[in-house]
Formats: C-alpha cells, sequence, structure tokens
C-alpha cells in the first residue's frame, strides 16, 4: 500500500512539474514581451533564479543549521548536471540556438567565476566570508550587466507584447515556479522512498535522485522552452542558474558561516569548469547546441558518473 502511494505521489510530482513548467515558461515569456526585454535576460535572471531555488533553499538552510559544508558539493555537482544532462537532454530533444552575447559574454563570465571558485576554495580549505563579499560584488557587477542589457534592448525595440495584462503572465509566473519547486521535491521524496524499498544504498540515491532531483526545475523548463522555440529562456536558464549558484548561494551561504572546500571537490570544480569549455566550444562556431553537442554531454557526464562511483 506504502508503495502505491509513492508511485501515486511520483506521478503527481512529475504532472506538477510539466504543467509548472508550462506555465513558468509561458509567465516568462510573456513579461518579456510585454516590457520589450529580451527572452535572454528573462532567462538568466527570473527564470534562472527561479529554478535554482531548490539548490539555494538547501544550501542557505544547512548554513543557518551550521552545515554549509554540504553546499559546494550541492553546487558545483548541479552546475555539472544543469550543463552536461539538461542541455545534453534538451539539445538531443531540439536543436538549441544561442545568442551572440551568450557565446561572447556570459558563457566566459560563467567559467571564470567557476575558475574563481576553485582558486578561492583550494588555497584555503574553505570559503571565507571575506571571499563571500567578492562573490556578491561579483554578482553585483553580474545584475548590473543585465540591467544595461535590458535597457538598450528596450530602447531599441518598441515592439508591443501580448495584449493579456501583466498581471495575467505574473500569476502564471509564480504559480508555474510554485509547482516545478513542489513538484521535484514529491518526485524526489518518492522516488527515494521507493529506491529504499527496493534496496538501493543511500549513496547510490544521493548520487542519483536526489542530485538529479534538485536540478528538474532546470530540466523541464529548459526542455520546455526549447520545446516552445523560445531558445534565449532555454540556455539562459541554464547559464544564469550555474551563475547564481556560484555568486548568490555559496556568497550568501559564505556571508552566514565559512564554507567547507573538500579536497575532493577540486576534482569537481575542474569538470564543472570543463563542462563551460565543452558548451563553449560547441556553440562558438554557428551558435547552435546541435544533437551530437548533446550526445558528447550525455557521455561526458556518464563518465563523470563511472567516476563519482568509484
Amino acid at each position: 500500500m506504502e508503495i502505491v502511494l509513492q508511485v501515486l505521489l511520483l506521478v503527481l510530482g512529475f504532472v506538477m512539474l510539466m504543467k509548472g513548467a508550462d506555465w513558468f515558461v509561458d509567465g516568462a515569456a510573456g513579461i518579456a514581451d510585454k516590457f520589450g526585454i529580451p527572452q535572454l535576460v528573462i532567462g538568466l535572471t527570473i527564470v534562472a533564479m527561479g529554478t535554482s531555488a531548490p539548490e539555494a533553499a538547501v544550501s542557505i538552510t544547512a548554513a543557518l543549521r551550521g552545515n554549509a559544508a554540504i553546499t559546494i558539493g550541492n553546487v558545483v555537482g548541479s552546475n555539472i548536471m544543469n550543463i552536461l544532462i539538461i542541455l545534453g537532454i534538451a539539445s538531443v530533444i531540439v536543436s538549441i540556438a544561442v545568442a551572440k552575447s551568450t557565446v561572447k559574454y556570459e558563457i566566459p563570465f560563467m567559467l571564470v567565476i567557476t575558475v574563481l571558485l576553485t582558486v578561492l576554495g583550494s588555497t584555503g580549505g574553505y570559503i571565507t566570508r571575506m571571499e563571500g563579499v567578492i562573490l556578491w560584488i561579483a554578482f553585483i557587477l553580474y545584475l548590473t550587466y543585465l540591467f544595461f542589457m535590458a535597457k538598450n534592448s528596450k530602447e531599441e525595440t518598441e515592439e508591443e507584447g501580448e495584449k493579456k495584462p501583466v498581471w495575467h503572465f505574473l500569476l502564471l509566473l509564480i504559480i508555474g515556479v510554485l509547482l516545478v519547486v513542489k513538484g521535484s521535491d514529491f518526485t524526489v521524496e518518492a522516488a527515494t522512498n521507493i529506491a529504499k524499498a527496493a534496496g538501493l544504498s543511500d549513496r547510490l540515491i544521493g548520487l542519483t535522485i536526489v542530485a538529479f532531483g534538485t536540478s528538474l526545475p532546470e530540466l523541464v523548463t529548459s526542455t520546455s522552452a526549447a520545446l516552445k522555440g523560445k531558445a534565449d529562456i532555454a540556455i539562459g536558464n541554464i547559464v544564469g542558474s550555474n551563475v547564481f549558484n556560484i555568486l548568490f548561494v555559496v556568497g550568501t551561504t559564505a556571508l552566514i558561516t565559512p564554507v567547507l572546500f573538500e579536497a575532493k571537490f577540486l576534482i569537481d570544480s575542474i569538470i564543472a569548469i570543463g563542462a563551460g569549455v565543452l558548451l563553449w566550444l560547441f556553440v562558438f562556431k554557428d551558435r547552435k547546441l546541435k544533437r551530437a553537442g548533446g550526445i558528447v554531454m550525455l557521455i561526458s557526464y556518464a563518465g563523470y558518473f563511472a567516476y563519482l562511483m568509484i
């Protein structure tokens, strides 16, 4: 009877994820059109921060409880999965066009801050409060860049948005993100309980179901956006989420308490840098992430997963 209940919760979680992602993307795209803001900016900000809510909640809550040690694993693991799995799956389903500014500025910026995190963490074994301030300064600079990008683009375009009122899109956005986040909770909890009943170890569950669960919002949102032809939201969501995870999540956690950077995270951080470089190389030439690139990304994650299981 318990297993039947968990299966029903799993199905409910997936339904909430799919419907939530649908409304979330429609709301975000509608707001972008209404105010003449580029969809890329919406993807890099509202959508990215919304889908990163699970990582932020887990890390900041853990820090407040005096257990910030999980932060780096949560953030770096999620960033690797966002690029290799999320963009891998999305681009296998449909080719994703990438904006020129994403290739020239946003992906390189994501790489720079991933290197910065690796250097800060590996030199002292901790991300200190002062280093948290550095990450927050970088976050403010990033938001300033996005503000000017939105302002300039708005001045260049005078197109009218959709006829529906702003509150309609805001409501879609808010209900969508709530459904996505809560749906991922239901999915992870139910899948974990089913796996435990099947006799799987906590470590295997943690490395698979829980890790994948916190990235489910990014997966459903990016895939839904790509299928709707909103490629800027799809790619912006992932790049923005990775930037948000490092600068806001780690930065905020470090301001609360120093964040432990274990020696084993050096390899994971290098892999996160490698994943970013791989993405940049695939989109550099014709600004499109194609199926072949997605397949290579998924194979790369399989190799990383095999390393984790050793």
